[in-house]
């Protein structure tokens, strides 16, 4: 008996040997195809370079679903299609102006408007600033220490946190709900410090949500080097004045689309593959990691397969969601149309950190035996660099399928630049690398690859 279960292990074991050689040899071809010819950064050039930022509700916007959609067509999508979504409409309107009164001059302030924030009235808001590092700081200064003042949430990211994501999740109370709380307080004004890993002169912007029983405030992001400067003036200075004024308008929310390119399964059509990234970008600069990356990895996906012949066993379908940054209007209206159709999503990969070194996927599994056969293809990805496949999730535009039971997947490259690009005016084309962009897209079409051939349990 022990001789015929050793035998069974065995016969299983060379069996599954053999599959993951026979994997590792097309995985070489993917590699080799997306290294050698990839469209990912020509296509990014002319996202960053010819369309620009892209911020929902824009004409930048709209001539990015133009020019997506043809990138599909010449990848060689069986079908590509545009999905309507309604979309928040905000505009920053003319350059942000800030000063802090130091003696009998002025000092210019680096700051730009958060995102989704009311204009100031004319002339703007001038004010003593008191400053808070954490949430709890305010709560405990109250009314009688808050009404009035400029309040400066001057919040660090944790440096402790090696994923900086972590840290972006955890400090950033300020900018998100920061505004709706100060106002809570008797606030005038808000100046959040920005979500930078580093100290920089560059304001890094961002959405916030506004609390409706409660004023909207304007508020800003100031530079992580005029952070440090104003909360060291502001210790012997503490009854300083700071003034800034901005011109943003929020208008109703209007039509956009998500951009749809398909790979049509040849054995099991109706069960879906998305892989995607967000269209829209912020208005500083050319959104090229955030998340130029995202899309032009998923239409390299769809070339790639379209190069080497592959015919998905599984449908592939490459999304641009459009609205991430400020509203998530793409993601609502690709969820329903998902749950209107009673479409069988297996499987969605998030692309939206970035464009550099590939490091690890997070999986959201929808138990320990999904999540141990993802693992188990952990070996055929270290020759490209992903040495880590850890449980998690997706990101904010896949994230609503969590309850359809799709298993989600976020492309995690290495973070620690990130956060001197995010939101700002330096996430441009010049950096990216054409390399890591390139590997990185290695690493997800192999993945997809293996979900499309062998399905989950």
């Amino acid at each position: 008996m022990n001789k015929i279960i050793l035998f069974t292990a065995f016969i299983f074991c060379t069996f599954f040997a053999k599959a993951q050689q026979q994997d590792s040899v097309q995985i070489r071809k993917i590699a080799n195809e997306i290294l050698r010819n990839s469209n990912a950064y020509s296509n990014l050039r002319v996202l960053c370079k010819d369309v620009g930022p892209r911020l929902s509700g824009s004409e930048g916007a709209h001539k990015a679903v133009l020019a997506t959609a043809q990138m599909l067509r010449n990848a060689g999508a069986d079908t590509v299609y545009l999905q309507p979504a309604m979309v928040t409409h905000w505009e920053r309107g003319k350059p942000e102006r800030a000063y802090a009164q130091v003696g009998k001059s002025n000092r210019s302030l680096k700051v730009t408007a958060i995102g989704n924030t009311v204009a100031t009235k004319a002339g703007g808001v001038t004010a003593q600033v008191v400053e808070v590092r954490n949430m709890e700081e305010l709560v405990k200064l109250g009314k009688k220490n808050v009404a009035g003042r400029i309040v400066f949430f001057n919040i660090k990211m944790d440096p402790t946190f090696i994923r900086t994501f972590e840290a972006y999740g955890a400090n950033g109370a300020g900018r998100r709900k920061g505004p709706a709380e100060a106002a809570r307080y008797g606030a005038v004004g808000v100046i959040v410090r920005s979500l930078a890993s580093n100290v920089d002169d560059h304001p890094h912007t961002g959405a916030t949500v506004y609390n409706d029983s409660l004023p909207k405030l304007s508020a800003v992001a100031i530079s992580t080097a005029d952070a440090e400067w104003l909360s060291k003036e502001l210790k012997h200075q503490p009854n300083m004045k700071v003034s800034y004024e901005t011109h943003c308008k929020m208008y109703p929310d209007v039509l956009s689309y998500n951009v749809i390119g398909e790979k049509i399964g040849t054995v099991y059509p109706g069960e879906i593959i998305t892989v995607g990234g967000h269209l829209d970008s912020w208005d500083l600069a050319e959104g090229a990691h955030d998340d130029g990356t995202g899309c032009v990895q998923s239409i390299e996906v769809i070339r790639a397969f379209t190069a080497l012949g592959l015919q998905p066993k599984r449908t592939i379908r490459a999304v641009m969601f459009m609205n991430e940054e400020n509203g998530g209007g793409g993601a609502k209206a690709y969820f329903d149309s998902a749950k209107t159709k009673h479409e069988n999503h297996i499987f969605a990969m998030e692309s939206d950190a970035g464009g550099f070194t590939p490091r690890s996927f997070s999986i959201g599994a929808k138990g320990e035996t999904q999540f141990k056969k993802l693992q188990s293809w952990l070996p055929l990805f270290y020759d490209y660099g992903i040495y880590e496949m850890h449980k998690g999730g997706g990101g904010s535009d896949i994230g609503p399928l969590a309850v359809l039971g799709t298993t989600l997947v976020g492309v995690e490259p290495d973070s620690q630049r990130y956060f001197d690009l995010h939101h700002a005016e330096t996430d441009v084309f010049e950096a990216v690398s054409k390399r890591e962009l390139d590997l990185s897209t290695v690493n997800m079409t192999a993945l997809l690859w293996l979900v499309c051939e062998y399905g989950l349990p």
